[in-house]
This record gives structure tokens, C-alpha cells and sequence, in this order.
């Protein structure tokens, strides 16, 4: 696979998991079927939430993506990595960094909310919050501004996906060099 046709095969995924007519898969099969070895073809960072979940979204199987799941869908260097094994050395031809709407890490960035090691997480979502210059009254940048947290949300897909170029050599090279693609959905 391609990185474009990589692209198109989760695009092609998402309009059958939206239209209701995902493909029918023996998961056990799969499970079989991959036992000795994977070979994915995607890599998706996205968040924990419950309601969005990439082999879903984009109706794939056991073995047909890398799922990369952390609240705010940020990088750190642990993730990094992960994606550099991801695509250096498995061989995934794309990286989707995948937001959401109504993203309850984002709306705790945007209330700069702190309790314990969630601080810290919250703190790496933040210059998202800051990226975003309007609305400008401070009353309105806060987590009851549905409209707020969305633009936030997507604002954070393209600072991570800057931030992968800026901290990855790797995947940054593997850019440049038509290798993989790097991609921001919501």
C-alpha cells in the first residue's frame, strides 16, 4: 500500500461505518490470521474516549492499524517512538492524528483544569487553548463554549501533527521522502 491509497482505504472504512455497512469480520479469524506476524498499514493517534474508536471509525479489522490512544491525542516521546516502530520498522504508510468533538481532555485544558498527574497531561493540551484567538472575551473560553472546545480540538490536531514533524527526525525524513503521509481528521 501507498500512503494515498492508505488514505483512501480509511476514508472508504469511515463512509461504510457512516452508512451503516461495515464488513462482516470473524474477529477470531483474524486473531488466527495474524498470530505469526502484522502488517499494518496505518497508524492512528487518537484519544481515549470511549466513543472514539479508530478500528471502528474507520472499520478495520485485528492487524490493519497501529492504535495509538491517549487523552488529547498529544505526542510525547514515548509515542513518538511508538509510531517511529510503527512506520521505520512495521511498515504503516500513514499517520492520522484524530480528534473529536465534545473532547473531555480538551475541555479540561480550556477550563485549565489541574488534579494530580492530570496536570500534566492538561498542561501539554494548552497551547491548543492559547492557539485559539477568538473567542476573545475570557468568559467564553471555557468548556460551556461547545464552539470553543471544537476549534480547540482541532487546533490541537495541527500542533500535534507539527509537533511529530518537529520532534521526529524519523517520521519527519519519512515525510519528506513520500514514504508515509501525516494526516489531521476530526
Amino acid at each position: 500500500m501507498t500512503p494515498q491509497s492508505s488514505l483512501e482505504y480509511l476514508k472508504n472504512g469511515n463512509l461504510r461505518f457512516q452508512n451503516g455497512k461495515v464488513v462482516n469480520r470473524n474477529l477470531l479469524e483474524q486473531i488466527n490470521d495474524t498470530a505469526k506476524g502484522q502488517f499494518p498499514f496505518a497508524t492512528v493517534l487518537h484519544c481515549i474516549d470511549s466513543r472514539v474508536s479508530a478500528e471502528l471509525l474507520f472499520d478495520q479489522g485485528i492487524g490493519d492499524i497501529f492504535s495509538v490512544r491517549i487523552a488529547g491525542n498529544f505526542v510525547n516521546e514515548d509515542i513518538l517512538g511508538s509510531m517511529e516502530f510503527a512506520c521505520k520498522l512495521a511498515g504503516t504508510k500513514l499517520i492520522v492524528v484524530l480528534g473529536h468533538t465534545s473532547c473531555g481532555a480538551v475541555k479540561g485544558a480550556c477550563d485549565h483544569a489541574r488534579l494530580g498527574n492530570l496536570t500534566a497531561l492538561i498542561k501539554k493540551i494548552e497551547p491548543a487553548v492559547d492557539a485559539v484567538k477568538e473567542p476573545q472575551d475570557a468568559a467564553l473560553r471555557n468548556s460551556s463554549n461547545i464552539e470553543f472546545v471544537d476549534s480547540v480540538a482541532e487546533k490541537n490536531v495541527q500542533m500535534t501533527i507539527e509537533n511529530i514533524r518537529k520532534d521526529s527526525p524519523v517520521l519527519a525524513e519519512m515525510e519528506n521522502n513520500k514514504e508515509i503521509m501525516m494526516v489531521g481528521a476530526m
